[in-house]
Formats: structure tokens, C-alpha cells, sequence
């Protein structure tokens, strides 16, 4: 992403704000609908939770991804922007009664269950509305996603899906109410995943479990594998856009897909990462008997990642072109948290300097708040600066 063609621009505009590359936007979904159409009757959903900017959202729409929604509300601006029903799925461990209710309405694709109270309520709202619900069945198949320990979801300790030893018993529990259907099984093992024999094993795991349904007569419809494609948060410069074509050709080569199966993916960092900056301004620089620091006009209100998972954003200068110094780059938040990278190598950094957190596109404004009653962060276009 090349940022510095916009410094003179950035420098009109009041900071902190979220800056989103419409051109590396496009490129990006482009690459990730090219490599997974290679799989047969393939949809890929966007899962909204990483970014719901509403521009963002449409070129998804546009480039024909469904939603992978997690809340009444995603799935009410899926609704609201035009997504097809039939392309939203609706995952969470904890979906609430009108939750349920405002997806029954819109008769979304299916629901992604994940415990045996859900299907009764499900299979209970259903029956009040007139409605048949599809549910796909999530498994906790205890693969180690080799991640942060807060962003793995498929181990036995996680609180996600059904164990894989309640599996038939829950799709015959299905199969036998009369307001619920089995549509098929889905995963997702964990979040910025990097190594990827955790995904060939998931496909191993995903052939056994398929072999032992139909031996019992037992049809899967759909195979959703989730997301978890990580990005590449040190050198987001040299490696703007994932490897979709090596993530896609895991399911494609080792996946055994049923004739007429459907292949879903749920795919939100990949997709929106990269082409997001945090955009700052250097309020400060305090200098220390022992370091120094550059204290931004972002804190974790903005970007909380850094301090919620130790998460590193690679930060650049857009203003200095000197001799690099050692900082520790920091927030205005009274939180000794509020810390984005100790010991970050900036070029020598003044007040007024604008400063750069990139890989910011996805957890980012979402997960924005106004602790200290800050206000809420906004978000700017490429496009819109090119119409300004």
C-alpha cells in the first residue's frame, strides 16, 4: 500500500482515522475469488466481524461474496446492503432468542450451531414462524492452530462447537424435529493461521468424519471450513495481498468433496487487512533517562489489538525522511497498555509528524471504542480523497 502519495492530503485531515486502499481493496478480492472458484460449487463469505465499512461491504456485494454474519446486527446490514439471503450464514456461540428470529425472517442460507440447546431454540422459533431452518453442524476437532492463544477456537479447552464424539447423535437429533434440517458440517480452527499443515490436517479430519456419515446413510450438503488465513503483519509492504492461490489449493488437493457438495469459506482478516492503515499524528516526543517515546494522537480506542493479543502493526514514518532513532510508540490513553511497539526504529520523529499502523484493516474500527470519552474514530476512502 503506498501511503506517502497521500501525505499531503493526510495532512489536511484531522486525525486519528482509518484509511482504506480502494485499488489494493480490489486487488485483493479479485485474487481470493480467482483461486477459489478453482474448488467446486464454492461461495466464499465475507466474515463482516473483521470490517463493516460500508464501502468495503459493497465491493465485497459486487464481487459476489456472501456474509458470515455473527450477530442480529451483521446480518441486518448484510440485509440492508442488498447481500442475498441465501449467502449468510450465521455462526456465535450465543445467539440470542431475537437473533434467531431476525435470521428466520430473512431465511439466511443456514445456521452454524454449536450446542444442543441452540437446535431445540432454533427448531422451537422455527416452528412459531412456519419456518424450516437449515443448521450446519459445528465441530471441535482439536487441531492446533499453532496461533495466539486468545484466537484459537478448535481445541477441546475453546468454548466453540459440538466435539466430534456428539456428532452423529446431534445430526439424529436433527434429522428428528420437524422445524430443523441437516445442511452440513462447518469448522474454524483458530485466526491469523501462518503455518498451513493445521488446514491439511483439518482436511484429514473433514475426510474421516464424511466417511463415517455415509457409511450410516447420512447426506452432507455443505462443508464450510471456516476462515483463519493469516496475514503477513511484518512486512505488509513486500506481502500486501495473502496466498490465497497456496490457502485454496490445501482444500482443493486434499479435501474430498461429495459430487453436488457445496465449499464455503469464511475468510475476514485475509480480505481486509492489508489494505487498512491506522493513521496518526505525533502529539509528543518525551524523552526519557533510558529511551523515548512517541506518544500518538491513536491509542488502544482506536487499534486495541496491540494490547488485547500483543499484536505488532508495522508503524512508518510519512513525514521524516532522517536518520532512524529507537521509540517506543505509544497512546494518549491513561493505560500503560496503550502501548503499539516497544523499541519500534522510526526515522527521528517530531511533533506534528504523521504516523503510519498498518494492517490495520481488519479488527480494527470495529473493535473501536470511546473509553476516556474519546470520539469514535472515523474512516476515509482512496476514493473519497481522489473526489476531494
Amino acid at each position: 500500500m503506498e501511503l506517502k502519495k497521500y501525505t499531503e492530503q493526510f495532512e489536511r485531515l484531522e486525525t486519528p482515522f482509518y484509511f482504506y486502499d480502494i485499488d489494493l481493496l480490489k486487488k485483493t478480492f479479485a485474487e481470493a475469488k480467482l483461486h477459489v472458484q478453482t474448488i467446486q460449487n464454492s461461495m466464499l463469505h465475507l466474515a463482516m466481524k473483521a470490517n463493516y465499512n460500508e464501502t468495503i461491504l459493497r465491493y465485497a456485494q459486487q464481487a459476489g461474496f456472501g456474509i458470515d454474519a455473527v450477530s442480529g446486527g451483521e446480518i441486518l446490514r448484510a440485509d440492508q446492503l442488498g447481500f442475498s439471503h441465501n449467502k449468510i450464514v450465521f455462526a456465535g456461540v450465543g445467539k440470542t432468542d431475537k437473533e434467531i428470529l431476525i435470521a428466520l425472517d430473512r431465511d439466511i442460507l443456514c445456521f452454524n450451531v454449536e450446542s444442543i440447546d441452540e437446535i431445540d431454540v432454533i427448531n422451537n422459533l422455527a416452528g412459531k414462524r412456519g419456518k424450516n431452518a437449515s443448521l450446519a453442524i459445528r465441530i471441535n476437532p482439536n487441531i492446533d492452530p499453532h496461533t495466539h492463544k486468545n484466537i484459537t477456537t478448535g481445541l477441546k479447552e475453546n468454548k466453540f462447537g459440538i466435539e466430534l464424539e456428539d456428532l452423529i447423535p446431534t445430526i439424529l437429533k436433527v434429522q428428528n424435529l420437524p422445524n430443523v434440517n441437516y445442511y452440513g458440517l462447518h469448522f474454524h480452527i483458530g485466526s491469523q493461521i501462518m503455518e498451513y499443515s493445521c488446514f491439511v490436517s483439518l482436511c484429514h479430519k473433514i475426510n474421516e468424519i464424511q466417511d463415517t456419515l455415509e457409511s450410516l446413510g447420512i447426506h452432507t450438503h455443505s462443508i464450510n471450513i471456516g476462515g483463519g488465513l493469516g496475514v503477513d503483519y511484518e512486512s505488509p509492504q513486500e506481502h500486501p495481498i495473502p496466498d490465497f492461490k497456496g490457502y485454496f489449493n490445501i482444500f482443493k488437493n486434499n479435501l474430498k468433496l461429495r459430487p453436488g457438495q457445496t465449499f464455503h469459506c469464511e475468510l475476514g482478516r485475509a480480505l481486509t487487512a492489508q489494505y487498512g492503515a491506522l493513521i496518526s499524528r505525533v502529539i509528543f516526543v518525551k524523552k526519557a533517562r533510558t529511551k523515548q517515546f512517541a506518544i500518538l494522537d491513536a491509542g488502544f480506542t482506536d487499534l486495541i489489538r496491540p494490547s488485547l493479543y500483543q499484536a505488532h502493526h508495522k508503524a512508518i514514518n510519512l513525514t521524516s525522511n532522517k536518520p532512524q532513532e529507537t521509540y517506543d510508540i505509544v497512546g494518549p490513553i491513561c493505560e500503560t497498555t496503550d502501548t503499539f511497539e516497544e523499541n519500534a526504529t522510526l526515522p527521528q520523529t517530531q511533533r506534528g509528524d504523521l504516523v503510519a499502523l498498518l494492517s490495520a484493516g481488519a479488527y480494527g474500527h470495529v473493535m473501536a471504542s470511546q473509553y476516556n470519552y474519546r470520539e469514535l474514530i472515523k474512516e476515509i476512502t482512496s476514493e473519497q480523497l481522489k473526489k476531494s
